[in-house]
């Protein structure tokens, strides 16, 4: 059974995120607000 798996799965890679989709997700997290009215949720984007 070991020998179902070679040895490029065993190693774990770093993922490194491009700066541009840590700004864009920042940027979005920034601008979202969730307003709560009753038992219903409003996602509201503010940009």
């Amino acid at each position: 059974m070991a020998k179902i798996y070679s040895k490029d799965s065993l190693i774990t890679r770093t993922m490194k995120p491009r700066k541009e989709i840590v700004s864009f997700l920042l940027n979005y997290s920034k601008a979202l607000s969730i307003v709560k009215v009753d038992n219903k949720n409003f996602e509201i984007i503010s940009n």
